[in-house]
């Protein structure tokens, strides 16, 4: 199946680069492009793309509010793409907004092709892009510098998981893919998949990224923690 996608840059050569390389690919096929959120946001609405490439800073409407838009749209409007945040910074309070928004990673403007490529690849299928050491550092961060978020409330949310499923929480938000946890649980990885899908429903989150940030805001996991 071929993944639709768009470029919302306001760099004329980002997005004409970006889109060579991509529309070079048999799976991918780039249906647009646009030079700011405002712009970026009527065009997905357009086009129904399967991933939108989110510049962080752009003019008229930064990236991190034409996210907020896709990512939870008004009643009436049903299309939700999966974005992926571009940013030349790798720790930057737009992008931890972003993840919290529900933007399913973020990738450095200056990553190598293959990373791209790889990137939309990896958030058309439904996963997080967490793999990346700047993601958990960025998020360990600003976990860091802010207080626990409704401590009470997401404890009761905690109180919710078996011990199984915390123990597959924090091991998520230390970075570990499914394999991993599998290998570190003694588990099959179909199991760790259904264990991870039952964590993301019972906390109402929707993907790696917002389980990542629920762990560390909850205090399940510190930063530093190994």
């Amino acid at each position: 199946m071929t993944t639709r996608v768009i470029i919302v840059d306001d760099q004329a050569m980002v997005r004409a680069g970006f889109a060579a390389l991509l529309a070079a690919q048999s799976d991918i096929d780039v249906v647009g492009d646009a030079p700011d959120g405002v712009q970026g946001v009527e065009l997905s609405r357009r086009v129904h793309p399967d991933v939108v490439l989110m510049d962080v800073r752009m003019p008229e409407m930064d990236g991190l509010e034409a996210a907020r838009q896709l990512l939870d749209p008004p009643i009436g409007v049903t299309h939700r793409p999966k974005v992926l945040m571009l940013t030349t910074f790798d720790v930057d309070d737009y992008v931890y907004e972003a993840l919290r928004a529900g933007a399913s990673g973020f990738l450095l403007k200056d990553a190598p092709p293959a990373d791209l490529i790889s990137a939309v690849r990896v958030v058309a299928a439904g996963e997080a892009l967490l793999a990346p050491s700047v993601t958990r550092r960025l998020i360990a961060d600003f976990a860091r510098r802010r207080p626990a978020l409704r401590k009470d409330r997401t404890s009761l949310r905690l109180n919710g998981l078996t011990p199984r499923e915390t123990e597959v929480l924090e091991l998520i938000a230390r970075g570990l893919s499914n394999q991993e946890i599998a290998d570190a649980l003694v588990l099959a990885e179909q199991t760790v998949k259904t264990h991870i899908g039952r964590v993301l429903a019972k906390l109402e989150l929707r993907d790696r990224a917002q389980a990542v940030i629920f762990a560390y805001e909850s205090g399940l996991v510190t930063p530093g923690d190994r």
